[in-house]
């Protein structure tokens, strides 16, 4: 196998369009992108997708085929002192008409928004074509202003076969030979990444020169190459909610192994599970609530055993109250009734509280009214004052909670209506 200096990664970065792998939904006949890499009709554009999906590489291309200058800077450590100075260069180019600049901003969501704020009078008047990637939403990353000057294009992980393609490329490159299970083994461990496949291939490469003359790295020693490979998994980022979302709504729709799934993908990839069983302790209350309240002690359960066995023994406990949210019956009247009671609080003002409400411990008090009229609900019929009000008096009659027809709800709702017939028959 052939070594340089370089990573692998960097030599089989593809220079042209015939090479490039993955994004056909981007790069096909008749696409922007397709035209600005074939034909020169570059603009600025940010594009968003998963690490190892070609974010950079395609820059290179673009101020390739268009012949320009190509200026990479990385978020992470350029600040405003640094766009500056790639401003200046770029101007000089311009007006010495040495051609255009393509600056590429790398995990452009780490630029605060000053440093965005810097690039926008010099993308305005053409000094510049900016190129942004990020693997965050920019919709929630990068200002308005820029995101108004630039094409947001959405880059998806590689598929598998695709992997293998890159794969197969960078070993003919690398004059590698290896066996079609391994080919798909890595590309599987790789999980979309091409950039993690190609450092995969690399330590293979590695352990492969170290077999004996004719012979190819076994499969134990396969696996252990694999091992740690762990699924994409961005804490904090936009996968990360994008699969929590996921786990959320498998648990809403009833649906345990979409549940599992999903719970299971976040713990490979490192997630917390005391912040999945807080997250699915919320879900007890918000989706199930009073149909099923076992729904809420079961999760607090499992919060308790992760926090005493750690994973992966505590990840099970996460597990089992997860199918049990998903097939339990479903009631979000708690969660839409608190909103409401919510924004009534925050548009009424401070209501004064009913006098027979107020609780009277001096004789002042009790001489200005307080606690008159109170009726005790344990001395009435069932323990319940019927026609009693306890709401100021601007919201009598206001009712938010509205139990659902399932699981123990539809017990709360007859007794709801039961005893609301009897504040209509105290009331005539």
């Amino acid at each position: 196998m052939l070594y340089s200096t370089a990573p692998l990664a960097e030599k089989a970065r593809p220079h042209v369009l015939a090479d490039f792998v993955g994004q056909k939904h981007l790069l096909a006949e008749g696409r922007p992108l397709h035209a600005a890499l074939t034909q020169g009709q570059l603009h600025s554009m940010i594009l968003w997708g998963p690490p190892g999906c070609g974010k950079t590489t395609l820059a290179r291309m673009l101020a390739q085929a268009s012949e320009i200058e190509f200026v990479m800077l990385s978020a992470v450590l350029a600040g405003v002192k640094d766009v500056r100075a790639v401003v200046a260069a770029a101007q000089q180019r311009h007006q010495q008409e040495q051609g255009g600049t393509l600056v590429f901003v790398d995990e452009v969501h780490r630029f605060n928004k000053s440093q965005q704020d810097a690039f926008l009078p010099y993308v305005e008047d053409g000094t510049i074509l900016f190129v942004g990637a990020t693997t965050e939403n920019p919709s929630f990353e990068v200002n308005n202003a820029l995101l108004s000057r630039a094409r947001v294009y959405r880059l998806q992980a590689l598929a598998a076969d695709e992997l293998e393609q890159v794969i197969r490329q960078a070993a003919k490159l690398s004059e590698l030979e290896m066996p079609d299970a391994h080919v798909r083994q890595l590309a599987e461990a790789a999980d979309g990444d091409a950039r993690k496949v190609l450092n995969l291939l690399e330590l293979y490469g590695q352990r492969a020169e170290q077999c004996a003359p004719g012979e190819q790295l076994d499969q134990q020693a396969f696996e252990t190459l694999l091992e740690g490979s762990l699924r994409r998994f961005d804490k904090g980022g936009d996968n990360f909610y994008d699969q929590i979302s996921a786990l959320h709504k498998s648990v809403r729709g009833s649906s345990p192994d979409g549940a599992m799934y999903w719970l299971r993908r976040m713990l490979d990839g490192g997630a917390d599970g005391s912040y999945l069983a807080r997250r699915l302790t919320r879900m007890a209350s918000e989706d199930i609530g009073n149909a099923d309240p076992r729904a809420l002690e079961i999760c607090i359960n499992a919060w308790e055993s992760w926090l005493r066995l750690g994973s992966p023994e505590g990840d099970l406990a996460l597990a089992q109250a997860a199918v049990y949210l998903a097939c339990a019956p479903k009631s979000n009247a708690v969660y839409t009734a608190w909103k409401a009671v919510g924004h009534a609080v925050a548009q009424g003002g401070s209501l004064e509280v009913p006098m027979h409400l107020r609780n009277a411990p001096t004789k002042l008090m009790k001489s200005e009214g307080y606690g008159q009229e109170y009726r005790y609900a344990h001395d009435e019929p069932d323990a319940y004052a019927a026609g009693e009000n306890y709401l100021p008096e601007a919201l009598v009659g206001t009712r938010w909670y509205e139990p659902v027809p399932r699981g123990l709800e539809i017990k709360i709702g007859e007794k709801l209506a039961r005893l609301k017939e009897l504040d209509k028959s105290r009331k005539t």
